[in-house]
């Protein structure tokens, strides 16, 4: 069983002239926006009428079982999450590897016990967090606002006030998807995303996130990124995430040097955006959420971009350490090291 967490809100490094940098071959299997190979010649098409063949058949079905399941009450969602999350602990040998070897770098202060339970209970808060992908994709986010807590949103409406766009910076949380609806609820908002491997799966995700936020933009259109700033407008981007070696630098992150990305500063230098980070996290005591808005990156960008990425890194690790268990340790974060020799931490694949 392989257990796949989405990861639908990246972005494409920019060189450093501030332009797009694309691929030479966009099917090479090192792109971030590789798709894999039985998909290769789909369409990226949002037309559900185009996914009628049976090929698609098994792929409505699992779309099928996400729309009945978020239709539960969501104590019960939480708790089929807690074992689909438990299932993919025990039988997900490598994403557990790849979990188990994140947290004992990041976490050297706790013994072998508490980085175990961390473990496990990561898998549990991201086998939730895939239940609550239905929530997001077939429900009205709204019903949940009795139970969400927003905090600094003042720190937005300030940034907004500057007249040049805000750059929402997020992290790869369990509440990815879900926290990102929950949102367009208090604010007005674009996304940036990647696509989905599975072009239906992809269609359906973009249609939902279509009638959330006020424009999807694709991974690759700058364009349409600068315009939405220039617009004033507040965009959701996450880039806490190993693209290879290009356009990064190495920032401390949990005290390993960590390939960051530089576009976020080249976003910043060119459009004049404020950078807001925010965070979105699940109550353990009792079905609820909070979503934190924080104050813009200063100074940003300060010209320096391993001064910039170590901000950046530092933010995101304070939250993460909120709710460590909530964050997507199943991601290779520290595949690329600085020494291009370094044989990693994470052994064979």
């Amino acid at each position: 069983m392989r257990y796949h967490i989405p990861k639908p809100i990246d972005l494409l490094p920019i060189d450093p002239a501030g332009h797009h940098s694309l691929p030479s071959n966009p099917l090479n299997p090192r792109d971030p926006f590789h798709v894999k190979k039985k998909y290769r010649k789909q369409p990226r098409n949002t037309d559900y009428s185009a996914y009628l063949h049976p090929r698609w058949w098994p792929t409505w079905g699992g779309v099928f079982v996400m729309w009945c399941v978020a239709q539960l009450p969501i104590r019960f969602q939480w708790w089929l999450g807690k074992c689909a999350g438990l299932l993919a602990w025990r039988f997900a040998d490598r994403r557990r590897h790849i979990a188990e070897v994140n947290i004992r770098l990041c976490f050297p202060e706790f013994n072998q016990a508490q980085q175990a339970a961390l473990v496990r209970n990561t898998f549990i808060a991201n086998g939730i967090g895939l239940i609550e992908l239905g929530i997001a994709w077939f429900r009205n986010p709204a019903k949940l606002t009795g139970i969400t807590n927003v905090h600094g949103k003042e720190n937005l409406d300030k940034a907004l006030t500057e007249g040049k766009g805000v750059l929402l910076l997020g992290g790869h949380y369990s509440t990815l998807d879900l926290g990102g609806s929950l949102i367009t609820e208090y604010i007005e908002a674009d996304v940036m995303q990647r696509d989905h491997n599975n072009p239906l799966m992809n269609a359906i995700m973009t249609r939902a996130r279509e009638r959330r936020y006020d424009a999807v933009l694709g991974a690759r259109d700058l364009r349409g990124l600068f315009r939405s700033l220039r617009n004033n407008r507040t965009v959701w981007y996450a880039a806490d995430q190993d693209y290879g070696r290009k356009d990064i630098v190495f920032a401390p992150f949990f005290g390993i040097p960590t390939g960051t990305i530089t576009a976020t500063s080249r976003i910043a230098a060119r459009s004049k955006c404020k950078v807001v980070p925010f965070s979105h996290f699940r109550r353990d005591d009792k079905p609820g959420y909070d979503i934190y808005f924080h104050p813009p990156l200063e100074p940003f960008p300060s010209g320096d971009d391993l001064q910039d990425a170590t901000l950046i890194n530092q933010i995101l690790e304070s939250e993460i350490r909120r709710a460590p268990d909530q964050y997507l340790w199943m991601h290779r974060r520290f595949k690329t090291r600085p020494d291009k020799d370094d044989p990693g931490f994470y052994g064979k694949k």
